[in-house]
Order: structure tokens, then sequence, then C-alpha cells
């Protein structure tokens, strides 16, 4: 099965990091196509965005300065299905791209995803930390899986949206 290629320039606001392509986005060919999956409206809700895009759009994001990636680029229909040297290669993978294209901010779309590459344990939100650089902004998933409610997801992306407002001050 094929994967998401990534969409991402050097100097970009903001790169998203998901953890990998569900099924149906890589055979679709765009990320965040799962069903029940709130990434889209999400964006635009909370102002990361302009403007409404759906997964179909996912190319426009460098348009608004925005990259999309993933910790492991295998498509899977669960998590749990990566196994643990996948995490370990996405993990040196993304750190190269991360140190090559210095975004100003970098987003993880799920807790799970930023515990996997820093091998620790987060709380959701802005981090202390930055990585290359970049502040680090861990987001809720925005899986149909998740058991997080929207309005919850919807407040975290709020204040990433506040963080990239920040950077044109």
């Amino acid at each position: 099965m094929r994967t998401l290629p990534d969409y991402l320039r050097r100097g970009m606001k903001l790169v998203i990091v998901g953890c990998n392509p569900g099924e149906r986005s890589a055979r679709l060919g765009h990320y965040y196509a799962g069903r029940g999956n709130v990434f889209w409206p999400l964006l635009y809700d909370s102002g990361v965005v302009p403007e409404p895009l759906e997964y179909k759009d996912d190319k426009r994001m460098i348009e608004f300065g925005i990259g999309l990636t993933d910790l492991v680029k295998r498509p899977t229909r669960g998590i749990e299905e990566i196994e643990r040297q996948e995490f370990a290669e996405g993990r040196i993978l993304l750190a190269r791209k991360l140190e090559e294209f210095t975004p100003r901010v970098i987003a993880f779309n799920g807790k799970l995803v930023f515990e996997k590459f820093a091998q620790r344990p987060c709380k959701l939100g802005l981090q202390k930390e930055r990585l290359y650089g970049a502040q680090v902004f861990v987001l809720p998933s925005t899986s149909g899986q998740n058991a997080v409610g929207d309005a919850q997801k919807l407040r975290f992306f709020r204040q990433l949206a506040r963080v990239l407002k920040k950077l044109n001050d």
C-alpha cells in the first residue's frame, strides 16, 4: 500500500506531525481522510487556517505556511500495528526533517505521537522545551478513535492558533 508524501518547505511557520497514515488516507492519497477524523474542521474552526479545507485540499496547506508529515510513514488500521523499530526509525527520519526544514512551531497530532518521538511522557499543549529551535505543541489526536471530546480538541487547536498568531506580532 502506498503512503503519503511529506508536504514540507524550509522555514514554515508550522509543521504538523501525525502518527502514521490510516489505511483510508493512504488509499485516497490525502492526510486525515479517515471517517470521523475532525482534523480539517478543527483547523478552520480554531483559526489555524483562514478558510475551510477538507482532506482533498491537503497540498494547499503549504500556501498557509503549514507542513504535514508523519512519525511513521507506513499505513495501518491502528497505532497498535506499528512496531517498535518503526517508531525508532521514524524518530531518526523525523528529526532529520525537522532539522532541515526548521519550522517555527512543531505540532504533534496526538499525545502518543509526541511521546513516541520524545520517548517521555507529556501533557497536552505548549511544551517547555524547544526542538531544533521550534516551539513544540502537543494536540489531542483528531482521530475518531480518540475519546477526548471535540470541544476539548477545539480548545487545544485554539491555543495553537494563539501561539501562531504571536509569531506574527
